[in-house]
C-alpha cells in the first residue's frame, strides 16, 4: 500500500483501499489474493455468498507477506441473521477460510422484512467478545438501522459498506457515518463505469494524466471513504492501486459532486430481503 489508513472507532486501523473478490471465480480467487498481495494490497473484502472462501484463505496462506499484515473482511448473509445462525455462519467462514478470527466481520445486508438484523449484531457483538472476530461493522445499514443498532445497544459499527460511486453519492448516510465515527466503505466504487465519459471525469483525467477509474477512485479516497474495487486481472490490480501520487482539486471534487443523479446498480436495502 502506497498511502492511506483508517483508523476505526474500536481503536484499530485498516487500509484505505483493498480489493473486492465478488464475482471472482472461485478457481482464480487464490491466485488473485496472491497477486494483489503481491502487488501491495493490504485489505481483501469477502463474503460467505461469494462462494470464494476456501480460495481466500488458500490465496492467504500463499502469500509473501506476514498474516498480520492484511486486512481480511467477510459478512453473514441473509438467511443466516439471527442469533443461533450468525455463530454458526461466522464459525463456518472462520472454517473455510482457515483463521481462528477473521479482521471484520459484516451483516451483508439489512433485510429489514426478516427482522433479524439486531440479533444479528447482538450475536456479533458476543463473537467479538469472545475473538472470533476482531471488529464488526455493517452493509448496506441505512440510517434508519444503523439507529436502531446503536440505540439498541450502545455499539457503534465500525464500518458500513454502501454502494457508492458519481451517480450515487449518498451524502446524507456519509454525514451519519462521519458524526458516528463510522467508516464508509464504497463497494461497486465505479459505477460499472457509467460515469467514466462524464465530462469533469474526463477533464480531470486529462490533467493528471489518469485513466477515468483512477479518478473516480482518487475522488473515493479524498472524501475519506474507504474503497474496495475488483479486478482479476494483475494490470487492473495495479491500476487499482495507483492513485496515491496525485490529488483532485477542490474544483473538480466540486464538479464531480454534480454527478449525482440517485441511480443504483444494486439492489435498494428498503426492499432486498
Amino acid at each position: 500500500m502506497t498511502d492511506g489508513r483508517l483508523a476505526l472507532n474500536d481503536g484499530r486501523v485498516m487500509p484505505q483501499l483493498g480489493f473486492g473478490l465478488w464475482q471472482v471465480p472461485a478457481d482464480q480467487t487464490a491466485r488473485v489474493v496472491r497477486e494483489g498481495v503481491a502487488a501491495g494490497y493490504r485489505l481483501i473484502d469477502g463474503a460467505a455468498i461469494y462462494g470464494n472462501e476456501e480460495g481466500l484463505g488458500e490465496g492467504l496462506r500463499g502469500m509473501a507477506v506476514p498474516r498480520e499484515q492484511v486486512f481480511v473482511t467477510t459478512k453473514v448473509w441473509n438467511d443466516r441473521q439471527g442469533m443461533v445462525e450468525t455463530r454458526r455462519a461466522v464459525e463456518e467462514s472462520l472454517g473455510r477460510i482457515g483463521l481462528p478470527q477473521v479482521d471484520l466481520m459484516l451483516i451483508h445486508w439489512p433485510c429489514p422484512e426478516r427482522g433479524k438484523f439486531l440479533e444479528t449484531w447482538k450475536a456479533l457483538i458476543a463473537l467479538r467478545e469472545e475473538g472470533k472476530v476482531a471488529s464488526i461493522g455493517v452493509s448496506n445499514f441505512r440510517v434508519s438501522d444503523l439507529e436502531r443498532i446503536i440505540g439498541e445497544t450502545g455499539v457503534v459499527p465500525v464500518l458500513n459498506q454502501i454502494e457508492l460511486h458519481p451517480r450515487l453519492q449518498q451524502a446524507e448516510l456519509r454525514a451519519f457515518h462521519a458524526r458516528h465515527g463510522i467508516v464508509t466503505q464504497s463497494w461497486t466504487p465505479l459505477g460499472q463505469g457509467k460515469s467514466f465519459e462524464a465530462a469533469p471525469i474526463r477533464a480531470a483525467a486529462a490533467r493528471v494524466g489518469k485513466s477515468p477509474a483512477q479518478v473516480i477512485l482518487r475522488w473515493h479516497v479524498q472524501l475519506g471513504c474507504s474503497v474496495i474495487p475488483r479486478s482479476t486481472r494483475a494490470a487492473g490490480l495495479a491500476e487499482n492501486l495507483d492513485i496515491f501520487d496525485f490529488a483532485l482539486t477542490e474544483a473538480e471534487m466540486a464538479a464531480i459532486a454534480t454527478l449525482e443523479a440517485g441511480e443504483r446498480t444494486g439492489p435498494d436495502p428498503a426492499s432486498f430481503n
